[in-house]
């Protein structure tokens, strides 16, 4: 596990969300890359054959965990043959760390609810697997409720039901990095169910404004939608 002594000891938490402060972004060049990585990375998988997508993009948060771990790795010439994309861009990697060699190893994702301390690079307060819902309670911040206030990467969140609520998750885009023009995307991934498998979707904020089903609007007067989110680790304000 790859957790530096300096950077443990220098983690005294500025922020209460449960994210070390040694894994935040707060570089603007990073943070730039983080987004244009992870913005690619999911839209990419639109455009790529089902058959060749990685296997383990199987719903709307598997598809949130590949593009924002692959958004951390150094984007090298051993990344980009293994990568299987149809398409590697020129585009920087963030400098800070490089995904699995991270303060906290592979393990990204917060699971639990609590402030950071440093018995969580050990005590499993952090994996590889985390579920919607769990992304959005302890992964992410609420931005707005307004999909106007959304940048490129941030996260827009839904949950149907009360008793038994199910997550879902859409990837903002802003605009295409594969398609010209000022059309603004999101991208996400359906979900399978017991008849067929899912698929990736990719609408205009146009066609999801007026979606057939009005429970996936993102209007700020539609209850089942939670929001605009973004990731802990572009949270580096005071």
């Amino acid at each position: 596990m790859f957790a530096p002594v300096a950077w443990l000891s220098s983690a005294r938490p500025l922020h209460s969300d449960g994210t070390p402060e040694f894994l935040r972004l707060e570089d603007s060049a990073d943070q730039d890359a983080f987004r244009r990585w992870f913005t690619f990375l999911a839209e990419v998988q639109y455009f790529t054959p089902a058959s060749q997508r990685p296997a383990e993009i199987t719903d709307c948060a598997a598809l949130l965990r590949y593009a924002f771990r692959e958004a951390l790795r150094l984007h090298d010439a051993r990344w980009s043959a293994n990568s299987h994309l149809v398409l590697v861009p020129a585009l920087e990697s963030v400098r800070k760390y490089h995904y699995p060699h991270t303060p906290l190893g592979a393990a990204l994702f917060r699971i639990r609810p609590g402030s950071w301390s440093r018995s969580d690079v050990h005590n499993g307060a952090f994996a590889e697997f985390a579920d919607a819902e769990t992304l959005e309670r302890w992964n992410t911040f609420f931005v707005s409720r307004e999909i106007g206030d959304a940048r490129p990467g941030d996260i827009l969140f839904y949950r149907r039901g009360i008793d038994q609520p199910i997550f879902h998750s859409m990837i903002f885009l802003g605009t295409s990095q594969f398609t010209p023009g000022n059309t603004r995307y999101v991208v996400y991934h359906t979900g399978s169910d017991r008849k067929k498998a899912g698929e990736i979707r990719r609408l205009s904020l146009d066609q999801l404004a007026h979606f057939p089903d009005p429970e996936w609007q993102p209007g700020s007067t539609n209850p089942t939608f939670l929001g605009v989110f973004r990731w802990n680790i572009l949270n580096t304000g005071s």
